[in-house]
């Protein structure tokens, strides 16, 4: 059942939808793994990629709602639930316990580069179907892009 009536023909709602939808897990599983290390960074960096993964976190939610609502304009339901995120998403196994700050940055750098590298498969495929889902896509690719020299450069 779709409840909305897309506004794109059905072959770019299909692709278009696919695309939003990847971005949508890999942006909530961006925020969870972000907030995961975030509660188990130690080290004498401790405090500033604390306060960097707070901002990894508000972008990843900040985008993620966006990505959301603009699949539900287009006739596609989001899909956040967690057994989706897990099944889907780009980004590797995360590790448990207390965490050197000098491998939550490796553990970011990582995360960053796997969603980043889908994001711009995704900005490929919508530039044709959804010039405007492409933008969304973009705009956060180029925050994502940010974050990730960041973390880079705290590797340094």
């Amino acid at each position: 059942m779709c409840a909305v009536k897309s506004i794109l023909p059905e072959d770019a709602r299909k692709v278009t939808g696919e695309a939003l939808q990847g971005a949508l897990v890999d942006l909530i599983d961006l925020a969870l793994v972000a907030k995961q290390v975030h509660w188990n960074v130690v080290g004498p960096r401790f405090r500033s990629v604390h306060l960097q993964l707070d901002e990894v976190v508000t972008t990843a939610r900040m985008h993620s709602d966006t990505v959301a609502e603009r699949a539900s304009a287009i006739g596609v339901a989001p899909d956040g639930r967690a057994e989706s995120v897990a099944s889907a998403s780009a980004i590797g196994k995360v590790p448990d316990g207390w965490i050197q700050d000098s491998d939550v940055v490796s553990t970011m750098v990582k995360s960053l580069s796997a969603v980043i590298d889908r994001m711009r498969e995704r900005i490929r495929i919508t530039d044709e179907p959804d010039p405007v889902s492409q933008d969304i896509l973009i705009a956060l690719t180029a925050d994502l892009e940010k974050h990730a020299w960041m973390f880079q450069a705290e590797s340094v």
